[in-house]
């Protein structure tokens, strides 16, 4: 293959293409990937790149897995579509369900499908003002978020989403979100001799009295802050979330789009402190990217009182149950099951993280190497001492970035915060050379200190 075919393509693409993140000086110098084998892609000029993000954070059972493939097809030639409108339904979508309801947090037995995660927030969203509206409280419509959340990039899912910017093009945002602190370890300040946690978990307490209990339908959160900077909350962060929702009648809604089928080292994300959410909300790994599936899973009690109303729920979707997705969907819960998923991830998270910390962690412009299965990130600061940021003008995330690409790793960065996701499947051997690669990467922008 010509070595310019990549450049080509790419200006057919400038041509007729508006891309998520929409950029055309940043999408210039971009890939056209043309295959992918494993955790690898390769791009139209024939050059391979270890993906460093499984897609985007999605790809877990790695690319040409046949299984899903066939699944797909089989789907395809027997029924491709069907209306999951009441009064309509298919096989694969109640397999599907009445499998996740034996993996999915004790009590949560139902389930809706959509196309993604940023559709599932929304179905959540309308979920819990529904509930609360069926249950006589029809004042509780208000969601609460976090600051570094990624909950999707409809307008009410950008709403939620604390990212800020997401927002200045799309404003005014709809109302009714509000937002408290992210409980990041590496940043959060909490009162001198307090416990970080659960300093950070209060701060949803307060917003919860600030706006008026009778107001706020539910606080949504990720496990682990994908996006945001893969952020792992202390410990005692989330327990606490729970008494205070439960406090105030406030459902907590676990958002396991990115954490969910075994990224974190557990098949959900939660599961690491032992919280038991009232809905959670999931999409990415279920297909491991290879169709577009995502959904919420509702409690028996928002369950049985959605089953009780008198007027139909009406948050009509063409998509929602689509028997090629369930069935890709099936497959893929065959492989995580089949081949360990969340065990995989635990153990070859761990090499990643202590790799990174080793090669990386003492650097004087590293502040922070952190990490949860795998999911890893490496956050980068002017000052060590004092954690101050360097100026974002100096670009110096995307010249770590661009000296990892030349190194034939292509992965994300928000800010000057590296992310690291790669696909479960990966090998201990390309573990360990992403870890080479990112020293490489560091000190070749910021020198060896």
């Amino acid at each position: 293959m010509a070595n310019d075919a990549n450049a080509a393509l790419i200006a057919r693409d400038l041509e007729h293409l508006v891309h998520p993140l929409q950029s055309r000086a940043g999408h210039s110098g971009g890939r056209v990937w043309v295959r992918g084998e494993g955790p690898w892609l390769e791009d139209a000029d024939g050059n391979r790149f270890f993906d460093g993000l499984s897609g985007l954070w999605n790809v877990n059972a790695g690319h040409g897995r046949r299984e899903l493939v066939d699944a797909a097809a089989a789907q395809m030639g027997q029924l491709a579509y069907a209306s999951g409108y009441s009064g309509s339904t298919n096989e694969r979508a109640i397999e599907l369900a009445e499998r996740l309801a034996g993996i999915t947090p004790e009590g949560i037995n139902r389930f809706f499908f959509t196309s993604g995660g940023g559709e599932a927030s929304d179905s959540n969203f309308k979920m819990a003002r529904s509930y609360w509206k069926l249950k006589g409280h029809p004042g509780k419509t208000k969601v609460i978020a976090r600051q570094w959340g990624y909950h999707g990039v409809t307008l009410a899912a950008m709403s939620a989403t604390g990212m800020a910017p997401y927002w200045p093009l799309f404003e005014p945002r709809v109302p009714g979100f509000v937002h408290i602190p992210s409980p990041y370890p590496y940043r959060y300040e909490a009162p001198a001799g307090g416990s970080p946690g659960i300093a950070a978990a209060n701060e949803l307490e307060e917003a919860i009295l600030r706006e008026g209990p009778e107001t706020v339908a539910m606080f949504i959160a990720e496990p682990v802050q994908g996006a945001g900077g893969v952020i792992v909350p202390p410990d005692d962060y989330f327990p606490r979330i729970r008494e205070i929702c439960d406090k105030y009648d406030v459902l907590l809604v676990a958002d396991e789009v990115i954490t969910g089928f075994g990224r974190t080292g557990r098949m959900f994300g939660l599961e690491h402190w032992g919280v038991k959410p009232d809905l959670i909300q999931f999409a990415k790994a279920i297909t491991s990217g290879y169709f577009p599936l995502g959904g919420i899973g509702i409690s028996d009690e928002i369950a049985a009182t959605l089953d009780q109303a008198e007027t139909p729920w009406m948050h009509a979707y063409t998509y929602s149950g689509h028997p090629v997705g369930c069935a890709v969907a099936l497959a893929m819960l065959d492989v995580i099951e089949t081949e360990d998923f969340p065990g995989q991830a635990a153990r070859k998270g761990q090499r990643l993280l202590e790799g990174l910390r080793e090669a990386v962690g003492g650097h004087p412009n590293v502040g922070d190497v952190r990490g949860l299965g795998m999911m890893a990130a490496v956050e980068m600061v002017r000052d060590r001492a004092t954690k101050a940021e360097f100026d974002a003008s100096e670009k110096v995330g995307p010249q770590v970035l661009k000296a990892l690409m030349e190194r034939g790793v292509f992965t994300r960065v928000r800010g000057d915060v590296l992310c690291l996701a790669p696909p479960i499947i990966t090998e201990d051997a390309d573990i360990d050379r992403l870890v080479a690669n990112v020293r490489e990467a560091v000190t070749e922008v910021l020198g060896t200190g």
